[in-house]
This record gives structure tokens, C-alpha cells and sequence, in this order.
């Protein structure tokens, strides 16, 4: 009685193999900027805008386009502390700029593992990193800084289902800056 092995036909993905997204200049300065700026000036006009994230939407769709720790890390901590700087006195400067370096990083290193072109897993991880990024900020401006924020699992719940909803729409839309 023999055995006789098959030969493996499936396909191994290395993280080389897998699409790694370059942004041209003008993309990679100007789509945070337009984030930023839109963030701080129009919650004033528009009522239901402060539960949407517009700098942790960018930083997520080039942290998981990048595919690439380090750069998460970068692109979170530039963005964070642009609008650390941007958003006055009131935002005290750094904490922003943490908790978007660590979903960068987290982001980023998640980009190379799973199918992040998929509407679907876009929408979840969108979700998923809101609630990570406002438990960072919470504990950063709670435990370090002795804030004292108040914790809402709904309004967190609501603002992350809000940020998933506009970054299939928004990924979609800023795919099209996509360079390979």
C-alpha cells in the first residue's frame, strides 16, 4: 500500500505579491489638507458633521492602500498633528496625532493581510479602527492628560457605523488617486 502525495496547485501570496499603492505628491499633501480643513470649518454649519471623521477616513484609506507599518505610522502622525495644530487651544496638541499613529500602524500592517478593496471589509474596518481610535484618544486624554471626557458607547457605536458608511463611498472615490 502506497501513498502517493499531490502536488499543491493553490497559490501562496508573499507580501511582495501583494498591491502596494503609491500617491503622487500633490495627492499625498492636498486630500489630507482638503480632510482637515473641511473637519475643523464645517462643523459649524453643518449639525450632524462632528460624529464624522474625516482625517481618521484619510488616514485609514492611505494607511491600508500603503500597506506598509511604517508608512501608517507616519501618515497617522503627520495627519494628527496637523490637526492637533489646526484645531486651536481647545484640542491639546499630540493627542490626536497618537491615536492615529497607532490605527496608521494598526491599519497598515491589516492592509497586507486582508482584502481591503472589498466594500465590505472596508466598512468593518473602518468600524473597527473608529472604536479602536476614540478608545485611544479616551485613554490618552483620560489616563495621561486626566481629562475629564465622558465615555458613550452608543455615540461611539453611532459615529462608527456614520465614518464606515462615508468611507466605502469616500475609499471609492479617492481609489481613483491610486498610482501602482
Amino acid at each position: 500500500m502506497s501513498t502517493r502525495v499531490m502536488p499543491f496547485r493553490g497559490s501562496l501570496t508573499s507580501r511582495e505579491q501583494i498591491s502596494v499603492y503609491d500617491f503622487s505628491w500633490p495627492a499625498v499633501i492636498f486630500i489630507p489638507l482638503a480632510a482637515i480643513l473641511i473637519q475643523i470649518f464645517i462643523p459649524v454649519k453643518v449639525r450632524f458633521m462632528p460624529i464624522i471623521d474625516l482625517p481618521f477616513l484619510v488616514t485609514v484609506f492611505f494607511a491600508t492602500a500603503r500597506r506598509n507599518p511604517i508608512s501608517g505610522c507616519l501618515t497617522g502622525c503627520f495627519i494628527g498633528l496637523l490637526y492637533d495644530l489646526f484645531a486651536g487651544p481647545s484640542h491639546p496638541l499630540g493627542m490626536y496625532g497618537i491615536a492615529l499613529t497607532i490605527v496608521g500602524y494598526l491599519a497598515s500592517s491589516l492592509g497586507g493581510k486582508i482584502d481591503v478593496e472589498n466594500p465590505g471589509s472596508r466598512f468593518l474596518i473602518t468600524f473597527g479602527f473608529f472604536v479602536i481610535h476614540e478608545g485611544v484618544y479616551y485613554g490618552v486624554a483620560h489616563g495621561l492628560l486626566r481629562q475629564a471626557l465622558q465615555w458613550s458607547w452608543s455615540h461611539t457605536a453611532v459615529s462608527a457605523l456614520a465614518n464606515a458608511i462615508l468611507g466605502i463611498f469616500l475609499f471609492a472615490f479617492l481609489d481613483r488617486f491610486k498610482q501602482r
